[in-house]
């Protein structure tokens, strides 16, 4: 059954490779059953339902991704759209949690039908390479001011509006120390070397008598507190077009540039330098994506931790249905996701950060036309708090700045009708 449902053969694999690569990946993304709760949880969401619905849509989103397109590749909430649904949609912005889920649940509607009628590409390749990376460098950037406050390093300050925490408090000493110890691990090609950090951080918090214990092991708490919670009605509301339009770019980036990297190192290119059943995969995600948000959490997206399973040999969605199968396991592990203190996951976020901001060295930092507007864009996300903004800004700046230099060429139409757009939204509809 195996062989016919994953041409296992076909392949070069078989059924013990791929659970040890389903293995491998897991333990490479299962930081986001600790981080995710403690991120979405500050929008007044239960955490405990937050948990439970982190490892359905995961298992979800893996399972569906291993059975429709067979692909090695485990999908989860996303690192960053966590980020952004909670602390700008929600405490920057003023929405509810349940606008909020409402707009996410609309941006994987739109994923899934530009995936169906194949407009993804077009988009895709509409947005120039730099302005992507920009993108995914700004979201690092935003990641790391979270976590530098998480860890109670970085607090506002009314005169520099941020400044420096005291550093001789445990939460601040045993981040650091977490950081360090994440790096060091991760340069070890130690697995799961991100889910140690959290770990050793939560249980030498708990050692010190810092933060409470609150078990190990129980039956699922409940879903009912955001099952089914989201509110559509009120995410069609004028002001959120752009953080719909944000969730849908994010995820439509961050799931190509994940997509193709994977399928690159794990050999499943085709020779034309295309991804063959790129679209199937692509449909498992916006699927995932409309399934998360029924279930209480933010947009569910492929990851790129999926590469370390890759190395370990996988090659078939039989990696994924594993990776499906342990985060419904990891149900049981709750009290322990309980137990992890909010400076326990700053480190995973600032490591995180420091793998997104990498797509800076892709810029030709020689052309100026080039370099300001992905500076303008990775800055004003973490400045402004708000992802949507930095898209914004960095499109409008890319735009203007190729037009008065003369580099017309640069553009195409999908660019200059969206920072139109975007230059509406902010000067007259800017919640």
């Amino acid at each position: 059954m195996l062989e016919r449902l994953f041409q296992l053969k076909a392949h070069d694999t078989n059924v013990r490779t791929e659970i040890l690569a389903g293995v491998t990946t897991f333990l490479a993304m299962a930081y986001i059953l600790f981080v995710n709760p403690s991120i979405l949880g500050e929008t007044g969401m239960d955490k405990g339902a937050i948990f439970v619905a982190t490892c359905l849509a995961a298992a979800i989103g893996s399972a569906t991704m291993g059975l429709i397109a067979n692909y090695p590749i485990a999908l989860a909430p996303g690192m960053g759209l966590n980020a952004f649904f909670t602390y700008s949609v929600v405490l920057h912005m003023g929405h509810t949690w349940q606008v909020a889920l409402g707009a996410v649940f609309l941006s994987a509607v739109m994923f899934f039908l530009l995936s169906i009628f194949r407009i993804r590409e077009w988009i895709v390749n509409s947005i120039p390479l730099p302005l992507r990376s920009a993108i995914a460098a700004g979201i690092g950037l935003f990641l790391a001011l979270i976590a530098l406050h998480n860890a109670g390093i970085v607090v506002d300050n009314p005169a520099t509006l941020v400044g420096m925490g005291d550093l001789k408090q445990p939460s601040v000493i045993l981040a650091t120390l977490g950081f360090f110890l994440i790096v060091g691990l991760e340069s070890l090609k130690v697995r799961g070397a991100v889910l140690i950090g959290i770990l050793a951080v939560t249980v030498a918090s708990i050692a010190m008598g810092v933060t409470p214990f609150g078990g190990i092991v129980s039956m699922p708490p409940s879903l009912a507190p955001t099952f089914l919670q989201l509110d559509i009605a009120g995410a069609l509301n004028v002001g959120l077009i752009s953080v719909i339009f944000a969730f849908l770019f994010v995820d439509l980036f961050d799931n190509s540039g994940t997509l193709i990297a994977v399928a690159k190192r794990a050999g499943l290119m085709g020779k034309d330098g295309h991804m063959p059943k790129m679209g199937r995969a692509l449909i498992a995600d916006s699927t995932a994506a409309m399934a998360g948000s029924l279930l209480g959490t933010s947009t569910t997206t492929s990851y790129i931790e999926s590469a370390a399973g890759v190395s370990a040999g996988g090659r078939t969605g039989l990696t994924a249905i594993v990776v499906a199968v342990l985060f419904l396991l990891a149900l049981f592990f709750a009290p322990l996701a309980g137990s992890v203190p909010a400076f326990a996951t700053a480190p995973a976020l600032l490591f995180v950060a420091v793998l997104m901001a990498s797509g800076l060295a892709e810029i030709n930092w020689d052309d100026v036309t080039e370099a300001a507007p992905v500076v303008v864009t990775a800055l004003a996300m973490p400045l402004t708090y708000s992802i949507a903004n930095g898209i914004a800004f960095g499109f409008i700046s890319w735009t203007a700045i190729k037009l008065i230099s003369g580099r017309h060429r640069d553009l195409n139409p999908a660019l200059v009708i969206l920072s139109i757009l975007f230059v509406i939204k902010l000067g007259w509809f800017n919640a």
